[in-house]
């Protein structure tokens, strides 16, 4: 089915996958500007390292989208194995990032009204899914450019999202 036959879109797959995309972007320099230790130690608050919150989002953003895809109710699994510097969560962040668009081809505009249970738990149009995946990482990185100024270190521009 085509957008057309939808109706008036404010936003097209294309721009919508576009705008996640550089959210990700945005995310990933985000992790670049962590010096390697604080990367995976440094929290404030019992909050999370940002090592562990990426961990977080490479566990939804392409498992998510294959599932939907696939139509495959998976559980939530977080223990994935990334690896144990810096760059091998850059490197899992580069292949979530070509898995997202792969899988991202295959849905259909008709497919963001149809309900999904991701993960077993959340039972909401794909659209709300994925607004969710975009919301839940721009809430993490939030966290993130909170560690880097405590670092004094000076986060990415949050407009400088260009892939």
């Amino acid at each position: 089915m085509n957008a057309t036959a939808l109706g008036p879109q404010v936003i097209t797959k294309e721009n919508l996958l576009k705008h996640w995309q550089g959210h990700r972007a945005l995310t990933r320099r985000v992790i670049e500007a962590f010096p390697e230790k604080d990367f995976f130690e440094f929290s404030i608050g019992g909050m999370r390292t940002f090592a562990q919150l990426t961990s977080e989002l490479l566990a939804i953003g392409a498992p998510a989208m294959k599932g939907i895809v696939n139509r495959d109710v998976k559980p939530y699994a977080e223990k994935l194995d990334i690896g144990t510097t810096k760059a091998d969560y850059l490197s899992k962040w580069d292949e979530a990032t070509e898995e997202i668009n792969t899988y991202w081809n295959m849905l259909d505009v008709a497919d963001f009204s149809q309900k999904f249970n991701l993960f077993g738990q959340y039972e909401f149009p794909i659209i709300d899914n994925i607004f969710y995946f975009i919301d839940n990482e721009i809430h993490h990185r939030g966290q993130g450019y909170v560690y880097l100024r405590a670092l004094n270190i000076q986060p990415p521009f949050f407009w400088e999202r260009e892939l």
